[in-house]
């Protein structure tokens, strides 16, 4: 049993060795203190896994809702590289960790919310609700499950290319397209893909050109399409992207050859962040994304997934919105189940 003592408000200053005056200090300290509470509790709620955009959204309504919720995050988000965010109200043109920093420190002032910095490694059904392990030897519990971590992508093996990502290389015209509008522009995909970002593309720039890095898989209506608006379809393969600093400057081809340019759009493939949803038995969809329904909860019960991990929209603002609703629907599910007890 937790050892627990009665104590003045000076005998607990002089106990923790803290050299203050009581008079100064801008809050109550409380007389019945149990000295095992020093340390956080390993119990919760909820567990968010992830503590980006879509996690720290979700925490706030929960924690606005009195839920006692614990984020773990890993500290490694997927636009940790992109030197700016945009197409986000109020937040345009602000460096992604800003807003993740802020919206942090806003959170965790509400005091049911804590946040650790750690990688879940695993995770595994209870009789009570939910253990996630961490890869720092950490076991923590919770009634319900958010899976926030969203996507890691997988770099192409063309030298240059991860240092020019979220920066010249991108993969959203939404967030990105207006301040690259009108610039030498590439794309590097094949078949479809390569297709889809044409006519998406072509609305920001004209100057625009198709690298499919090989043997192209467009199929012959499509290279008619694309070439009807004198997009070029460039079949050699790259070796390299010459840049400074993430800015590129050129497309270099196993030829020798070069291609000056000043942005490149390319969708690489991705994968799960966090292999603990599949561990518990979440389902994926064909594209791998976690699948939800429509108030994000997956296909285990009681765990639910939001942000990039679960759409294909890889938007922050998006990533807000739905971390909100997950927030929103999670804390009503468990306001009727303890109604009804």
């Amino acid at each position: 049993m937790a050892e627990t003592k009665i104590l003045s408000r000076r005998a607990l200053l002089k106990q923790g060795g803290l050299a203050l005056s009581v008079l100064a200090l801008p809050f109550p300290i409380p007389t019945f203190l149990n000295l095992n509470d020093m340390t956080d509790n390993k119990n919760f709620d909820v567990i968010i896994v992830g503590g980006s955009y879509s996690g720290l959204s979700a925490a706030m309504a929960l924690g606005r809702a009195l839920r006692k919720v614990l984020i773990i995050d890993s500290g490694l988000p997927c636009n940790r590289q992109t030197p700016h965010s945009h197409n986000f109200l109020t937040q345009d043109g602000e460096k992604p960790a800003n807003i993740a920093d802020k919206a942090k420190k806003e959170v965790l002032q509400y005091d049911t919310v804590k946040f650790v910095t750690d990688l879940a490694i695993n995770g595994k059904t209870t009789d009570k609700g939910f253990e996630v392990a961490t890869q720092s030897g950490k076991i923590f519990t919770a009634k319900k499950l958010v899976f926030a971590t969203g996507l890691k992508d997988r770099m192409l093996e063309i030298e240059g290319f991860s240092q020019c990502w979220g920066i010249t290389v991108l993969h959203c015209p939404y967030c990105h397209g207006y301040e690259v509008k009108n610039q030498k522009t590439g794309i590097l995909a094949n078949g479809y893909g390569a297709f889809h970002l044409a006519r998406l593309i072509h609305n920001w720039t004209k100057d625009l050109t198709v690298f499919t890095n090989g043997k192209s898989e467009l199929t012959p209506e499509q290279t008619k399409e694309i070439k009807r608006h004198n997009i070029a379809v460039v079949e050699k393969e790259i070796t390299a992207l010459k840049h400074r600093d993430g800015v590129v400057e050129e497309i270099l081809f196993s030829d020798s050859s070069s291609f000056e340019l000043t942005a490149i759009y390319s969708r690489p493939p991705f994968e799960q962040h966090c292999k603990v949803p599949e561990i518990l038995g979440c389902e994926l969809t064909d594209q791998g994304l976690i699948k939800v329904d429509g108030f994000q909860k997956t296909t285990v019960d009681n765990v639910f997934a939001c942000g990039d991990s679960s759409n294909p929209i890889r938007a922050v603002s998006y990533a807000v919105s739905t971390g909100n609703n997950t927030g929103v629907f999670l804390n009503n599910a468990m306001a009727e189940e303890d109604f009804i007890k």
